[in-house]
């Protein structure tokens, strides 16, 4: 572990300070909260880093002592003692300023456009995709997010064969993005007399959806069509063509609402548009990075196979790191954070490795 100069250290808590002080100055409501916003993050930087500068302290104030020929022997063996001690406690203070100082997801802060799309074997498929939004739903409801559908296509059997939805909270996409990619399930279906297992998947796309985005979409290069709102089984909930599709003509991305007012629809088809533009561009930016970067988790392909959720077994795998967690039931009912924390581990991991590797 490399040692991170004091200069570092004394230049997060100079600007956490400045951060302190200037928020007791500014009355304009959009710059307390960014700032608001700011001190929150820099917080456990600060208090890492002044713990780690005392320690550091510590130790040569110890070092000095036990060196110092005219001081008592007693007083001098206690020294050595504690300086042992602060010795072997301060790899761990170093890697924790590290992990602390990585450089963070500009995006782990945003909310998300959750889109889930049932895969290679039909109905299982949809009911195995309505398995899955329904897992995200409770993991939401325990993190205090909230989750708002924006569409959906039931399948014949149920589940969904499409289902999108906004999540929003405190770091929704720092957490959910670790599962975009293709999610396979193992099980036998209701359907199959002969117990035979079958395999199906689902696709989920986790997409950013930060306030400030700056995706500029022209008028020109959209098209708007209306048609009438659907609810379940297909049956219309109105009567005016309040549903709304827009498609963008030089991608080819098309986006639906069908909430039931038509505005409402224009307004969340467009934010929903954009939002799928930026994460183009954050697709292509993940893609230079993981080539020159080959220990990411993640690279971001929505058809990598990313889980496999084994029924007979009640197993759960996640493929990218080879952790097999025997708790099915538990992680369809929401609790994923075993999944969630051990990902962020690991990628984490490959940072400081790369980050060594630099400074090395």
């Amino acid at each position: 572990m490399s040692r991170i100069p004091e200069a570092k250290l004394a230049q997060v808590v100079d600007r956490f300070e400045a951060v302190e002080a200037r928020m007791g100055a500014v009355t304009e409501s959009d710059e307390i909260v960014k700032l608001s916003k700011e001190h929150a993050e820099l917080q456990p930087v600060v208090e890492a880093a002044r713990a780690l500068s005392a320690a550091r302290k510590e130790m040569a104030d110890l070092e000095s002592l036990a060196d110092d020929a005219g001081a008592d022997a007693e007083m001098k063996a206690l020294a050595r003692e504690e300086l042992y001690a602060i010795k072997e406690r301060l790899p761990e203070l170093e890697k924790a300023v590290q992990l602390l100082l990585l450089p963070k997801d500009r995006d782990d802060s945003a909310d998300v456009v959750l889109e889930i799309r049932a895969g290679t074997g039909g109905d299982e498929a949809a009911l195995f995709a309505g398995d899955l939004f329904r897992m995200y739903q409770r993991y939401a409801a325990a993190q205090g997010w909230k989750v708002d559908l924006i569409s959906d296509s039931e399948g014949d059997a149920g589940g969904f064969k499409e289902v999108i939805a906004n999540v929003a909270g405190d770091g929704v996409f720092g957490r959910l993005k670790w599962e975009s990619g293709v999610h396979r399930v193992q099980r036998v279906p209701e359907t199959e007399s002969g117990g035979r297992i079958h395999t199906s998947a689902a696709t989920v796309a986790v997409l950013p959806a930060p306030e400030d985005v700056a995706i500029e979409v022209r008028t020109e290069d959209l098209r708007i069509d209306t048609m009438r709102a659907s609810g379940a089984g297909g049956q219309h909930v109105n009567t005016t063509d309040s549903a709304v599709r827009i498609t963008h003509l030089p991608t080819g991305i098309v986006v639906t609402s069908s909430e039931k007012s038509q505005h409402q629809n224009r307004a969340i088809a467009l934010q929903v548009l954009k939002t799928r533009l930026y994460d183009m561009e954050r697709e292509r930016a993940d893609a230079e990075r993981a080539d020159a970067r080959k220990s990411q988790v993640g690279s971001g392909d929505r058809s990598e196979r990313v889980r496999t959720y084994n029924f007979p077994q009640g197993r759960v795998t996640d493929h990218r790191i080879g952790l097999t967690l025997h708790k099915l039931p538990q992680i369809l009912e929401g609790d994923l954070d075993d999944l969630v924390d051990a990902l962020i581990t690991e990628d984490q991991a490959a940072k400081l490795a790369d980050l060594e590797a630099e400074q090395g």
